[in-house]
């Protein structure tokens, strides 16, 4: 079963780290990534630019609307996925577990089974 891990942070508490800090998390991303695909359970992941650079889209009695930004002032934000295949929903939840702004305390992991059409 395909699971989509959405990875959701503090922009401006993030953009306060130390630039050691930062460095650490990114490889300490770098390292699960590499240790989700070599297990086979990476589909797709991408880290995602800061939500000042969003456009929001909405179609409103047939004309397109657009805003920049979110659709939603929030105290956290998404900042990338990752796409995986796990056996059951536990699995899942473990490898979301592993990734470092939820091992960190700085972020959540919203974990959803993806939707298959027949």
């Amino acid at each position: 079963m395909q699971y989509l891990l959405m990875i959701y942070s503090n922009e401006a508490e993030y953009a306060k780290m130390n630039p050691a800090t930062s460095q650490k998390v990114s490889a300490e991303f770098e390292a699960f990534t590499k240790d989700i695909i070599q297990s086979g359970n990476f589909k797709a992941g991408d880290r995602l630019r800061p939500t000042s650079t969003a456009t929001t889209v909405r179609v409103k009695d047939g004309k397109v609307i657009t805003t920049d930004g979110p659709f939603a002032e929030t105290r956290e934000q998404l900042g990338g996925y990752y796409l995986i295949e796990a056996k059951d929903l536990d699995a899942a939840l473990g490898i979301a577990a592993r990734i470092p702004s939820a091992r960190h305390g700085y972020g959540s992991i919203e974990v959803r089974p993806i939707w298959v059409y027949n």
